[in-house]
């Protein structure tokens, strides 16, 4: 399945809008503005959370954790000493590990599981904004799958959110 998540440009807190591959908007994902480290609600079309996404403070690498309700789903991990290239690592509890690789300019990502591909991320389409195209293997979780890319963008352009 395909996905289009755009993040909205002119907001106060983090708000994404994801769409499938009819331009339907499927996910939402809404930042809380007055916190201590990352959290964002990702959701259904109808508002209902399916996964907590909050950063682990003081954590070096940055560490990223997902929830459903109170259950841990996912650990992600940004690898601090690659050179050329952005890696993370996902630990998903129920399932095996995925890792994320991208570009020197961090506009094309991979996720593989087990080596056999999961995911593909492409920002390089899009011009204006944060815009991703994100590419999932039947097989997977998309939920997990895109609140991860949301951890990548957030983790390797955390510059420009300031």
């Amino acid at each position: 399945m395909r996905y289009l998540m755009k993040q909205k440009v002119f907001t106060l807190g983090d708000k994404f809008a994801i769409q499938n591959e009819r331009g339907e908007a499927v996910y939402f994902v809404e930042g809380e503005i007055f916190t201590l480290g990352h959290k964002l609600s990702f959701q259904d079309a109808a508002g209902n959370e399916l996964i907590y996404i909050r950063q682990k403070l003081l954590s070096l690498p940055p560490t990223y954790e997902l929830y459903r309700g109170s259950q841990h789903v996912a650990t992600i991990n940004k690898e601090l000493f690659t050179f050329f290239h952005c890696t993370f690592d996902i630990h998903v509890d129920a399932e095996g590990d995925l890792v994320a690789e991208g570009n020197l300019t961090d506009h094309e990502y991979t996720i593989t599981r087990g080596g056999r591909p999961a995911a593909q991320i492409s920002k390089q389409w899009f011009q204006w904004g944060d815009t991703y195209g994100v590419e999932i293997d039947d097989r997977e979780d998309a939920v997990t799958i895109l609140a991860s890319t949301v951890v990548i963008d957030m983790c390797c352009h955390e510059s420009k959110r300031r």
